[in-house]
């Protein structure tokens, strides 16, 4: 095999945050496979001619397989290519980096991994807040809120995830928050707890709000099905305002 493939993790969607090595080997590719979440204008950074090719997964939507996306990359690596792999957010945070790196490893097909602005990050900055605080929030955890088969993981950590002095961040967690948040309160985090809700990061169409773990549950639950991908935080942080 004498093709690479670079996975770039093109953080949560404005060009701006994503990296001078990523953007340098994205303007080297001949062909990127791209998530949806990582298209629009980063992809107006790749050559005329490389070949762009869609494999997004969304929740509720007809997706590409993993095992379609993993087959892809071999194939086009064997063609002697340099592939990019356009990852959203992180790619090493919930993105299937393994599956997709482990069958590479089979092929014996080189890579590297450039890492990038994650969602939790983004959200944070964009809130005018830190992820962390002495004395009062020194533990960031990062959980994802559905599980293969889009619900609600049954093995969460519950009394890690009831304490109130930590900062979590839930990933594709919106349609699974209000179980999620009735649970927490269950096993004693407060209904007041602050919660940021934030969506299409890094878009025209961004959407931040605090409030708490209770009103956001609620606010959710009634929302009908989602069509924009959000991260939520909470925790102690959560609530606070710039100056």
């Amino acid at each position: 095999m004498s093709g690479f493939v670079t996975f770039i993790s093109a953080g949560p969607g404005d060009p701006e945050l994503l990296t001078l090595k990523g953007a340098a080997r994205l303007r080297e590719a001949d062909v990127v496979l791209y998530d949806d979440l990582a298209s629009g204008a980063i992809l107006d950074l790749a050559r005329n001619d490389a070949n762009l090719v869609a494999v997004g997964k969304r929740a509720g939507r007809p997706s590409t397989k993993q095992q379609h996306v993993n087959r892809l990359l071999v194939d086009y690596a064997a063609t002697g290519a340099r592939v990019v792999r356009l990852k959203s957010g992180d790619a090493g945070i919930f993105g299937r980096l393994e599956e997709e790196i482990e069958t590479l490893r089979e092929a014996r097909i080189s890579y590297e991994i450039i890492p990038g602005v994650t969602s939790a990050s983004a959200a944070a900055a964009q809130a005018g807040i830190p992820l962390t605080r002495r004395h009062t929030s020194r533990r960031v955890q990062f959980i994802t809120g559905a599980d293969v088969t889009g619900e609600l993981p049954t093995d969460l950590n519950w009394a890690a995830l009831a304490d109130a002095d930590a900062t979590t961040v839930v990933y594709m967690g919106r349609r699974t928050f209000p179980l999620l948040a009735a649970r927490l309160i269950e096993h004693g985090l407060a209904p007041t707890t602050p919660a940021l809700f934030a969506e299409s990061l890094g878009r025209p169409d961004e959407h931040v709000v605090r409030t708490t773990i209770a009103e956001l549950a609620e606010q959710l639950g009634r929302g009908g099905a989602a069509t924009t991908a959000a991260i939520i935080l909470f925790g102690p942080l959560a609530g606070d305002h710039p100056s």
